[in-house]
């Protein structure tokens, strides 16, 4: 099984938000993420930005305005 995590990247820094993500959902103002044995998660005002494969991370950003 493959170890996906989420970050958050706010103006370079980078932020952990879920590790061992079962599954990512979009939305229209943001992402629903999910990891076993953890309550589904809202993260809004974001959007993806890209997905590592090889490092196993998915990247969200801001949206601004």
């Amino acid at each position: 099984m493959c170890q996906t995590s989420v970050v958050l990247d706010r103006n370079g820094e980078q932020e952990k938000i879920m590790e061992n993500i079962t599954s990512l959902e979009l939305l229209a103002d943001g992402v629903r993420i999910a990891a076993l044995f953890e309550e589904p998660r809202e993260i809004t005002s974001v959007r993806l930005a890209r997905i590592d494969f090889m490092s196993g991370t998915v990247i969200l950003v801001e949206k601004k305005g």
